[in-house]
């Protein structure tokens, strides 16, 4: 599979481990940074960078870490397409493909230890969209509100 990775100063060493499992399982990784546990950075310049590869379809899905998942969560599910989702749990990793078309799996580089991490990984990679009709349906009532916001301007609700 085609997979784009990248992370934040915070989530650099899961990063590193995480792309080089995926080697060995012999996927194509596009590595987008960053490239420094010692130099900080910001999340959502990687969020862009992975989701810009799923939209340009230089990669089939991503992941992306950060200290804890949370902000670059956030940002990446501002990019349109990309259904990226913070995952502890391997149920939550394969179930999101399978239920939702999860295209991104977020981890917290300071949160998860290497090997739950991996293990989320290699759930998330076996698992594939259902077709079911009833998650159909709900995949396309998320890519209808997606696209009523984009015409109404993208606001973020937030009021700072």
């Amino acid at each position: 599979m085609r997979l784009v990775i990248g992370g934040d100063h915070a989530g650099f060493a899961l990063k590193q481990a995480i792309g080089e499992e995926l080697r060995q399982l012999g996927h194509s990784v596009l590595d987008v940074g960053g490239f420094s546990a010692e130099l900080p950075d910001d999340y959502p310049d990687y969020a862009e960078a992975v989701g810009s590869a799923l939209a340009e379809g230089r990669a089939e899905r991503g992941l992306l870490v950060c200290g804890s998942g949370v902000g670059v969560s956030i940002a990446a599910n501002k990019i349109p397409g990309v259904r990226a989702a913070i995952c502890h749990d391997t149920y939550s990793a394969h179930q999101g493909v399978e239920h939702d078309d999860m295209n991104v799996l977020v981890l917290g580089g300071r949160v998860l230890g290497t090997a739950l991490a991996l293990e989320l990984v290699r759930a998330f990679l076996g698992a594939r969209f259902s077709g079911e009709e009833r998650h159909l349906r709900r995949l396309e009532k998320v890519k209808a509100l997606e696209a009523r916001f984009m015409r109404a301007g993208g606001g973020s609700g937030s009021t700072r």
